[in-house]
Parts: C-alpha cells; sequence; structure tokens
C-alpha cells in the first residue's frame, strides 16, 4: 500500500509541475487583463488627460468637419450623386459613397429641409 501512495504522490508532483508555468502565465495574463481593463471601452470613464482637455475646451474629437481642403463634403457629394442619379436610393448612395448607409438616413431630411435634395416614395431627386 505505500508503494502505491508514494507512486500516487510522485504523479500529483510531476504534474504540479508540469502545470507550474501554465499557472505563471494566468497569473501574467490576469495581471494584464486587469491592467487592460476599460481601456478603448465604449462609456469608459475618460481618463484624466482627456477629461481635462474637455473642460480646458482641448482639441475636439474625431474627424474634422468638412473635411479636407480642396475635398468635397460628404453631404455635397451626397447632393451631387442625387443631381447626377435622380431617383436614387439611400442603399445606393452608401454604395456608391463607400460609406454605411446610417449617415444618410441622418443627413438627407437635413438637405431635403435646406431644400437642396426632395424625396419621393424611397428615391431622392435634386430640389
Amino acid at each position: 500500500m505505500a508503494d502505491f501512495l508514494d507512486a500516487k504522490v510522485r504523479e500529483i508532483e510531476e504534474r504540479l509541475q508540469e502545470l507550474q508555468p501554465l499557472i505563471e502565465e494566468f497569473h501574467r495574463l490576469e495581471a494584464a487583463s486587469a491592467a487592460l481593463d476599460g481601456v478603448g471601452t465604449a462609456g469608459a470613464a475618460p481618463s484624466r488627460r482627456r477629461a481635462a482637455a474637455a473642460v480646458n475646451g482641448g482639441p475636439r474629437r474625431g474627424r474634422p468637419r468638412g473635411g479636407r481642403p480642396g475635398e468635397a463634403t460628404r453631404a455635397a457629394q451626397t447632393v451631387e450623386l442625387v443631381r447626377t442619379q435622380p431617383g436614387i436610393t439611400i442603399p445606393e448612395l452608401a454604395g456608391h459613397m463607400g460609406i454605411k448607409p446610417n449617415y444618410l438616413y441622418r443627413v438627407l431630411p437635413q438637405l431635403a429641409d435646406e431644400g437642396k435634395v426632395r424625396r419621393d416614395g424611397k428615391g431622392w431627386f435634386p430640389a
């Protein structure tokens, strides 16, 4: 019986030695996860630097308004596509522009309010 117990103790000790590197890796990954927790997640509390920039009138985040100099804005591009392809739908516009249609569902009604385009059924036409 003592031989059986000795064999089992040796097996357990060998298995513990096999698992030791995995346990160390687990602890390293756990620490890395804790350090990265909340980094880059939506709705996360802003960092001190971003919070200070917002309070102090720091630079605006996101894509600059109006596009690059000499480049047509998306709204102007939308109006031009509607002018050249009367009756075009929002999904078709989005495909031509290489963007998601969400933006156009928001912008086209604004352009209609400004008198630049009009809607007829599902299609959009120059005003």
